[in-house]
């Protein structure tokens, strides 16, 4: 069997790709695998970290102010559909999967075009343009969330939940790897804070101000910054002299990461929200304002509506967030709380669930 995965531009789009495409593996090792994303994208990295073959297109994104980069758009566009042609040409693909991203339009309609039959994933709760647009042609639409028939049709909408690495699920076994990875005491109540695969202003800013209040709280600190960041964070860890706070550009093992977690301050992308839900990690979400739609919030208000996690909104950061997950990390009950609560919403077998339905699309 010939796949094609394709779609990229974040962590949230790549990481599901990666854990349907090694299912699949699991599931029949002759499979032949292929992913198509966006040229000078995270995509591009990560893919082949992961073991797989990846060809970019040169699509890029429309940007919502007016400027020069728009006028290429079209022109890049019609590059990366003929692109895309003749990728489906040469792989002759049995089936194409898009996860979302500006890749998986081109190569989602190419293969189309050729008859191949297309699944989407639709990680959010709100629904993203370019899968909006491929959902007519596509066979089957897997969803993370009820109610996705206001943007697809409902006889191709299987609801299955975001597929989600499976060394995340694991996470509970490696407390003891994961101290010793990270360097911590057993003894101190550890803080995780990922702003997401690039980081976020907002969350590093508010940590940034607010170090020595942890540190004062003898609280461990393990921070992921983006590479944007990890500059200002390492001065401001040095001007402080404490060894309780570590930051990191990006961090590959999150499984050892949320396994050392008592708490956590994340952004709402819907990967987040799905690895959280796993895990069990009590949260403190801060929705990303500027998402399409202001789908993080629509996914971090799935959470708080169960009292599976709590809010502070991004504007409200920089006074509230540290005040927030102190106060957690302090209260023990409403850490029990909230994990068994977010608990009840974790999918485990959404990566199995979609590579089912991906075979079935051949068969």
């Amino acid at each position: 069997m010939n796949v094609i995965i394709s779609g990229g531009g974040t962590g949230g789009h790549i990481y599901p790709a990666i854990a349907i495409a090694n299912e699949l593996k699991t599931i029949d090792p002759t499979t032949r695998l292929l992913f198509v994303g966006a040229e000078g994208k995270m995509e591009m990295e990560k893919v082949p970290r992961a073991g797989y073959e990846i060809i970019g297109l040169p699509v890029v994104g429309i940007r919502r102010e007016l400027t020069l980069a728009n006028l290429l758009f079209p022109i890049k566009l019609g590059r990366s559909l003929l692109r895309a042609q003749e990728i489906v040409r040469d792989f002759r693909p049995d089936v194409a999967v898009g996860v979302g991203g500006y890749a998986s339009g081109p190569l989602l309609l190419a293969a189309s075009l050729k008859g191949v039959p297309t699944l989407i994933q639709e990680q959010n709760s709100y629904a993203g343009l370019t899968n909006k647009v491929l959902a007519r042609w596509a066979k089957r639409i897997c969803v993370a969330y009820p109610g996705m028939d206001a943007f697809f049709p409902v006889d191709k909408i299987r609801l299955t939940g975001n597929p989600v690495r499976s060394d995340i699920q694991l996470a509970d076994a490696q407390v003891e790897a994961g101290r010793q990875f990270f360097g911590l005491d057993t003894n101190r109540p550890t803080l995780l804070v990922i702003g997401g695969s690039q980081g976020a202003r907002t969350i590093n800013e508010s940590m940034e101000a607010g170090l020595s209040r942890f540190v004062d709280a003898g609280v461990q600190v393990v921070w992921q910054t983006g590479a944007g960041f990890i500059e200002r964070a390492r001065q401001a860890i040095t001007a402080l002299g404490s060894p309780l706070v570590r930051a990191y550009d990006f961090i590959y093992e999150m499984d050892k990461a949320y396994a050392v977690a008592d708490a956590v301050v994340s952004r709402a992308g819907a990967l987040s929200v799905s690895e959280l839900a796993l895990v069990g990690r009590p949260a403190i979400l801060v929705p990303f304002p500027q998402a399409s739609e202001d789908h993080q919030t629509k996914n971090a208000m799935s959470l708080v509506d169960r009292n599976a996690a709590l809010l502070v909104r991004d504007q409200d950061a920089r006074q509230q967030l540290i005040g927030a997950a102190l106060a957690l990390l302090a209260n023990q009950r409403q850490r029990e709380q909230l994990s068994v609560e977010l608990k009840k919403l974790g999918k485990p077998t959404a990566a199995r669930d979609i590579a089912e339905e991906v075979r079935k699309l051949v068969q």
